[in-house]
């Protein structure tokens, strides 16, 4: 058990997770049942993660019910742990000078529903819209922003809020960053609203105009959105959205972004 759970979970990883972790609640009163430790529960669910299991269906070897895991995971999204273990991440990449911000890409990618998965009100599908940092000097690269929307949502929506959520990112020297010199996208983004919010921010806009340029131009630069669609299908819990709750199906994304960053922060 403890070679699979250190392979789930690294001790380097373990100590990031410390650092984002709520307190466990206490009994002032004393007794009830001993409390899972933390590490097997996140290893648990990067299991899930990663393999795309159903909660029903976790292994015994982590010697929880697969009720305890999922109340703790619901119990860390609503504390943003995830997404504050992704920015973490972030900064030990952009202290260590791996983020590369001379230019980004945006896209976006449909994830099917599984049925009964989603919430009624939303979507047959969700979207993910993501900012990558395309790195000159590494053929990996990581992504500054995620975020889900409803299917039915057009890419231009999508643009400003995404830019906006870039955290305050650590550099190798100097202030924190949030802002790319450059943004690529493709001609779902073309709007000329977009391109003035992108430069008001002190952001060039490198948007494929339509019936002007063709989008095969970004390939160079684009690419790099694709790969990291790729890396995101690694996590196997992200092919189908079973969550019914929108921020538990964010939360997923955002640990399958944790990991891609932590895979490139041990290279």
């Amino acid at each position: 058990m403890d070679a699979f759970l250190r392979r789930l979970v690294p001790d380097e990883l373990w100590e990031l997770f410390l650092r984002v972790v709520p307190p466990a609640p206490t009994r002032p009163q004393g007794g009830g049942r001993r409390r899972v430790d933390d590490r097997v529960i996140l290893a648990a669910i990067v299991y899930v993660a990663t393999t795309g299991c159903a909660w029903r269906q976790l292994p015994p070897v982590f010697g929880a019910s697969w009720q305890t895991v999922h109340r703790r995971f619901g119990e860390w999204s609503a504390a943003r742990v995830w997404a504050k273990l992704y920015r973490i991440l972030l900064d030990e990449l952009g202290a260590r000078g791996e983020l590369d911000w001379s230019r980004c890409a945006i896209d976006s990618v449909s994830v099917r529903a599984a049925k009964g998965g989603a919430d009624r009100s939303e979507s047959c599908r969700s979207r993910q819209e993501r900012v990558e940092d395309p790195s000159h000097h590494r053929t990996d690269r990581s992504a500054l922003a995620v975020a889900i929307s409803a299917a039915n949502t057009h890419d231009s929506l999508a643009l400003e809020p995404l830019v906006r959520s870039i955290p305050p990112i650590r550099s190798r020297r100097g202030p924190r960053r949030r802002r790319p010199a450059k943004l690529h996208g493709d001609k779902g983004y073309d709007y000329p609203h977009l391109r003035a919010f992108l430069r008001g921010r002190g952001i060039t806009p490198r948007i494929a105009r339509r019936g002007i340029e063709s989008s095969q131009r970004l390939g160079r630069h684009r690419w790099v959105v694709e790969r990291t669609v790729s890396w995101l299908a690694g996590c196997r819990r992200l092919h189908r959205r079973y969550e019914r709750r929108a921020d538990h199906f964010a939360s997923f994304v955002a640990i399958a972004a944790a990991l891609i960053c932590y895979r490139r922060l041990t290279k």
